[in-house]
Order: structure tokens, then sequence, then C-alpha cells
């Protein structure tokens, strides 16, 4: 399945994961079908950000609710690894749901994409589109 990310999704990927570093960066990617059109950044609420992530439940819930009403879908979730490497953890793989989303990892200045499938994570082609 080839993905296709606006480029402004990825330019907020990017920013955060700098912004927010040393801590983990973490959100939620917006869109439709197989088109990701935003990356919404979320507060990590985790107590641990330096080292691990969970996205503000208050977020998930309202993008969620926000979906139902006809808004975008809530194709995935991104997180950063600042000082690791741009593919899933074994923390990851340890909380991975298997519920077919997408993830985006942030690292060393690039964004790798995932979709977390029930027998793990499998690794996604990216088509870039403007937006």
């Amino acid at each position: 399945m080839d993905l296709e990310v606006t480029s402004g999704a990825i330019a907020t990927l990017l920013e955060e994961a700098t912004q927010v570093a040393p801590d983990e960066c973490c959100g939620l990617l917006l869109g439709q079908g197989k088109r990701i059109a935003r990356a919404v950044p979320a507060v990590n609420v985790h107590p641990e950000p330096a080292r691990h992530f969970e996205i503000d439940p208050v977020a998930l819930i309202a993008a969620l609710r926000a979906e139902r009403k006809g808004g975008e879908q809530v194709l995935g979730y991104y997180h950063s690894h600042p000082n690791g490497l741009p593919r899933p953890s074994d923390e990851d793989r340890a909380c991975a749901s298997g519920d077919g989303r997408i993830w985006a990892i942030v690292a060393a200045g690039a964004v790798s994409w995932w979709r977390d499938n029930k027998q793990g994570f499998e690794p996604l082609s990216l088509r870039l589109v403007d937006g």
C-alpha cells in the first residue's frame, strides 16, 4: 500500500520532534483513506516522557468524536525517538495493539512509516503530496 502524506504533515512531525526533545513528542495522524493530511500534536502524558510516550486521552477522544461527526479519520499515531532509530522499539512492539493503524516514528531528522498489524509492524512506502 502506498501511503500518501502531505508535506505539511511531515513538516509538523519534524518540527515537533525538534521542539520537544529531549522528551518524546506524540500525536495523531488525521486524514481520509490512505492519505494523511495532518499531524496533530498531543501532550505526552507519560510520567517518563524522555523515554516513553502516551498520547493525552482527551485529545484522542476529541479526535474520535470529531471523526464520528464526519471529520477527518484518525488514521494513526506518531511519536519520536529522540536518542534512537526511526523504527519500532521493543517498547513500541510491547505496547502496540495490532489494530491496523499507522505509526510514524521520528528520529535523527527522518520519519519512518509503519502499519501496526496483529503480526507486528509492517513498513510502509509513502508518496509525498502537496499540502
